[in-house]
């Protein structure tokens, strides 16, 4: 049985529903109130920091429709969200009834809810007639009465499918969520020279400062910082807070809030959420503070994947990996905790990658992906920016195929339909991508010159992939029209990116080409994409391997955003012994200069405050993003070497590789199962306990397996079918 979050009155924990019934929506409504809400608790210095691109808003009346066919009567519960009426067979309810008698035999049963603040919702429950995901639902039903008193024709009506999460009890109101919280107390605490205190909690964390046994009058500030020297830097802080504390109660001034001190201990939890590892506190002489502590917050993530090896460093980095993910795990996947806290599309898509080989939590996938999409029209490209545009589209086929979750597709297709009409009417004559008015081309943040003009070969190679995907998807909803129409496309769109990117002398694709020119520049970005895309022959993804991905004159990735894609493409090409040396280097290097969780931008050549600095802004990097944390993945999809072959995992490839370990061993997750490796330089062991695949092995000569048949590949490779939860023991020579 899947794992899900009982949701009490705003609270979780992690028992498993035994409801049939559960709270429902508009789909994608909930997720885009709720995307909303944590958009906007950005801060900077104290100011409200919303948005800059467009925020959709839930329907605020939709009604939500059942077919019964009822073998006796049955009185059914009602709970809304919003002001509603229920209607019989068309026939409207007196009031707003709490409890309806339904007779036996087949009927129609509608409940229309409004409620503009948040999204309509309803809570059914009866003997056999409950709310849940097969409910219909619309935002407008279309419905009115002519002058004769006829109804009319609905059948223009659209009607989705009911969204639903795990709100599974009559008060578990969807409106009222929030994340878990426990205490924590700092685990030092230093008298400053200025005048206030320093408190290190051990670590990066986010969550909210309590203050306890205060008394006295006056102002009290709160300076947070990831570093020490952030938090003790009052003017150039990213986050702070003021308050002023008077007898019994105390007031936020930033978003001037008044509160009365709580209980006894005169004690006052801040409402704003922060992220920190050190918080600086002064304050007037009149005030007394007697102890500083806080409430971590936190979504409850069961780590389902997992990895060990004989190489200590590597165990640590999986281990900062997966606390730096779960960190930017919130309502959403967003990408760092301290500054943006947002929700991007480039940043998400990695999140969703990594989630696959460690938590494996569907729901939170889901629920980035419909608030990216947000609601028609289309006015921009996601977040603003065209590749973060076709992330989004990659993103629902990887869910696809690891989750095996059509329906989702389903519901989400028509969204895909509009935001690729919206892309392919921003095409030139080429029927390439180029960034117009209003577009962020984005790519990367570069410790260099990165041009962005013209057809830039990297985002000609993220749209094609994105029609491809298209064209998946329109498979498996059944639109044959649609799957025609974007092979089409992305056909002819990969016919030209080798004539119009491929340099002989470079053996490569060059950065960008300007009035059907190519520029002199050859960069990373296309270049690794195509090798993992499988977009060039063998021989021209080994030339790449040579020319560019191994070359140190090509400019250098200092970001680990990209490093995710420039390693994986290096995996795909069989490099594990040197993507093992870089992400220990990089990673490392990370550990080495005292990260507890993974950072934004790392650049070796920096040294002291310069990794703290950017955006022009002493402390504007953030050491906690959410895309710091790729070898969660990279361990799991190329060193334990699995991934799913057919949707859900029906069917898996396991290729395991050592990459100059002695030994490893891991667990990757799927859909209902898990998939565990053992592997040293003599042996292999599997055991899978959902679905069925190849483990594929290199060895000098035929590998001896417990169960099952070896059959032979190549010179030097050999495979097994695993049909069946029993453990293969597989012994081999490297």
């Amino acid at each position: 049985m899947k794992k899900k979050y009982m949701i009490l009155l705003g609270a979780l924990s992690l028992a498993s529903s035994t409801f049939a019934q559960t709270w429902i929506w508009y789909p994608g409504d909930y997720e885009i109130w709720l995307g909303n809400q944590m958009n906007n608790r950005r801060t900077e210095r104290g100011a409200f920091f919303p948005p800059f691109w467009k925020t959709d808003s839930h329907y605020v009346v939709v009604e939500f429709s059942k077919q019964l066919n009822l073998a006796e009567p049955e009185e059914i519960f009602i709970a809304a969200e919003g002001k509603y009426n229920a209607k019989l067979d068309g026939k409207l309810q007196f009031g707003m009834p709490e409890t309806m008698l339904l007779p036996a035999g087949k009927h129609n049963l509608n409940i229309k809810v409004w409620n503009q603040a948040t999204p309509p919702t309803i809570y059914v429950k009866g003997k056999t007639v409950n709310s849940d995901s097969s409910w219909r639902v619309t935002y407008e039903d279309k419905e009115w009465i002519d002058e004769s008193g006829k109804a009319s024709d609905t059948s223009a009506t659209v009607y989705m499918v009911a969204g639903c999460w795990n709100f599974d009890g009559a008060t578990q109101r969807p409106s009222q969520f929030s994340l878990m919280r426990e205490p924590q107390q700092p685990v030092a605490q230093t008298e400053q020279s200025e005048g206030g205190t320093l408190y290190d909690f051990g670590k990066e964390t986010f969550g909210f400062i309590t203050l306890k046994n205060l008394s006295g009058k006056g102002k009290i500030e709160i300076y947070y910082g990831e570093s020490p020297e952030e938090a003790k830097d009052k003017a150039y802080c990213e986050t702070l807070d003021k308050l002023l504390l008077e007898p019994g109660q105390i007031t936020d001034l930033a978003i001037r809030s008044t509160s009365p001190l709580n209980n006894s201990d005169n004690e006052y939890t801040l409402e704003n959420s922060k992220a920190f590892r050190y918080v600086y506190i002064t304050h007037e002489p009149g005030v007394k503070i007697g102890e500083v502590s806080m409430q971590y917050e936190y979504l409850p993530e069961e780590y389902r994947g997992n990895f060990r090896c004989n190489d200590e460093e590597l165990n640590r980095i999986w281990e900062v990996g997966a606390y730096t993910m779960h960190l930017t795990t919130r309502e959403f996947f967003i990408d760092g905790i301290k500054r943006d806290r947002w929700i991007w599309s480039g940043d998400a898509i990695q999140s969703y990658l990594m989630n696959y080989y460690l938590f494996f939590d569907n729901e939170s996938v889901k629920r980035t992906i419909w608030l990216l999409r947000g609601k028609d029209p289309v006015t921009s490209h996601s977040n603003t920016i065209m590749d973060y545009t076709f992330y989004w589209f990659l993103s629902v086929y990887d869910y696809y195929m690891y989750s095996g979750d059509r329906h989702f597709v389903n519901q989400l297709y028509p969204r895909m339909q509009t935001m690729m009409d919206y892309v392919l009417g921003r095409t030139n004559k080429n029927g390439m991508v180029e960034g117009m008015t209003g577009d962020w081309v984005f790519v990367d943040w570069a410790d260099g010159y990165l041009d962005k003009k013209g057809e830039l070969s990297f985002e000609q190679v993220l749209f094609c992939r994105s029609l491809e995907t298209m064209a998946l998807c329109a498979e498996l909803v059944g639109d044959a029209i649609g799957k025609q129409k974007y092979e089409k496309l992305a056909a002819a769109l990969k016919a030209k990116l080798e004539p119009t990117f491929w340099n002989i002398q470079k053996q490569a694709f060059v950065h960008n080409c300007v009035n059907g020119q190519q520029s002199d520049a050859v960069t990373r970005y296309a270049n690794m994409f195509s090798v993992f895309f499988q977009y060039l022959n063998g021989d021209k993804q080994q030339a790449i391997k040579h020319s560019v991905l191994l070359n140190d004159s090509i400019l250098k990735i200092t970001t680990p955003y990209m490093r995710f894609y420039e390693l994986e493409a290096l995996c795909a090409l069989g490099e594990q012994n040197a993507v093992m040396k870089e992400m220990k280097a990089y990673w490392g290097g990370m550990l080495k200069e005292g990260a507890t969780s993974f950072w934004e931008k790392y650049n070796p050549e920096e040294s002291g405050t310069q990794h703290l600095a950017m955006y022009g802004r002493p402390y504007g990097k953030s050491l906690c993003h959410a895309w710091g944390a790729s070898p969660i993945y990279l361990l799991g999809k190329y060193y334990l070497g699995v991934k799913p072959v057919k949707e859900g995992y029906k069917e898996f490839a396991i290729t395991p590789a050592l990459g100059g370990l002695k030994w490893m061993e891991g667990t990757v997750p799927t859909p209902n199962g898990n998939i565990h490796i053992y592997m040293d330089n003599k042996t292999i062991k599997v055991k899978a306990t959902e679905g069925k695949g190849y483990l594929t092995i290199k060895s000098r000569r035929q590998p001896k397996a417990n169960i099952g048949t070896i059959e032979q590949v190549s010179a030097d490779t050999w495979r097994l079918w695993i049909d069946s939860p029993e453990e293969r023991t597989v012994t081999y020579r490297l």
